[in-house]
């Protein structure tokens, strides 16, 4: 029988849901006081106030005491990027929105519980990079919601260490971990930067461009934080005001980190321009040609393919060898060199 620890702030409510459970579980419910009583099994149900900071070292701290397969799935509200960053600052593996039912909650528990096993996508070896781009990611994200300072020392470390194992196992071993993490804001930023620092070591950069592009990669959708979730994870196609809404995202990330200090402009100028093409149908500002620096256009071709090889709810991925016939079908909107540059990257087998 699984073993599923319950943090609840709610008692009667996650009760109700525990109860509803398949008789597989044996579910033990704790108050947000009495969780360190006990140590975490592997399956892990948290569903307190988020947006109260009282319990989260506390928590953070306990969950690492969970085994290494373990799953941490948190209850945040609906459109709140802010819950979600700080479930995943915490320790969570996985979100369920609210209102949670032992319907959707069973879907994640299985989801999750079978996926943490699954060991064809996993890297061949602990991957250090993955590790500090996602506690970089939750540094970034969480000081763009809550409007606190961003620690640049934190993105350089992790810029340093994803270009490392990225030169020492390669860029499909890269994908292939990053593909079991299963934020979709996460994933992409980390696919971005790993195609980024795997495209700046072909493209011959010495090593501190090859840490800047790194780290460019890992900040470009900072402004995705001021994006509500029902936008990003949107399932179909975007209306008007939706898209105009998440085009806002390279303006509000550009502003978010103005007060940065030791950022290299170079990084700025990614964040508020991956998203211009070539000949000039891009924004937020249209530029064209020369105008777009050359960082930037590095970057907005990896962030075309991390976009297209990454899992979605709502589509497969795509191999490598289509993702980049669609680089080529985008002609003139990107940089054709750098383009026909990039085709070797992916040939790699990420499945």
């Amino acid at each position: 029988m699984k073993q599923l620890s319950v943090i609840s702030g709610e008692h009667s409510r996650t009760v109700d849901i525990s109860r509803d459970l398949p008789s597989t579980f044996a579910v033990r419910v704790f108050a947000p006081d009495e969780f360190a009583q006990e140590a975490p099994n592997a399956l892990v149900f948290v569903d307190i106030d988020l947006n109260s900071p009282a319990y989260a070292d506390n928590l953070r701290h306990w969950l690492r005491c969970r085994p290494g397969d373990g799953v941490a799935i948190f209850a945040v509200d609906k459109g709140s990027t802010l819950q979600i960053v700080r479930a995943y600052s915490i320790g969570a593996t996985d979100v369920v929105l609210r209102p949670v039912t032992s319907r959707t909650l069973l879907g994640k528990l299985v989801r999750n519980g079978s996926s943490t096993c699954r060991t064809p996508a996993t890297p061949k070896v602990k991957n250090n990079g993955i590790v500090a781009g996602i506690s970089a990611l939750q540094s970034i994200f969480l000081s763009a919601s809550a409007g606190t300072p961003l620690k640049p020392q934190v993105i350089a470390d992790a810029g340093q260490t994803l270009v490392e194992h990225i030169e020492e196992y390669g860029f499909a071993d890269w994908v292939r971990a990053v593909r079991v993490h299963h934020d979709q804001t996460y994933q992409h930023c980390l696919l971005v930067s790993g195609a980024a620092a795997a495209f700046g070591q072909h493209l011959k950069f010495n090593g501190s461009d090859r840490r800047r592009v790194a780290m460019a990669g890992l900040l470009h959708d900072i402004g995705k934080a001021k994006i509500p979730v029902a936008i990003l994870e949107k399932p179909n196609k975007l209306d008007d005001e939706e898209t105009a809404t998440l085009m806002q995202h390279a303006v509000w990330g550009h502003e978010a980190l103005q007060t940065v200090k030791g950022l290299h402009p170079e990084m700025l100028d990614v964040v508020l321009h991956h998203h211009e093409y070539v000949d000039g149908s891009g924004y937020p500002h249209g530029l064209q040609g020369g105008e777009i620096a050359d960082l930037t256009r590095v970057v907005t071709i990896a962030d075309i393919f991390g976009a297209l090889i990454e899992h979605r709810a709502y589509k497969p991925p795509m191999s490598g060898h289509n993702a980049f016939q669609v680089l080529l079908d985008m002609g003139t909107k990107l940089d054709r060199d750098l383009v026909g540059a990039f085709q070797p990257l992916s040939r790699a087998q990420f499945e």
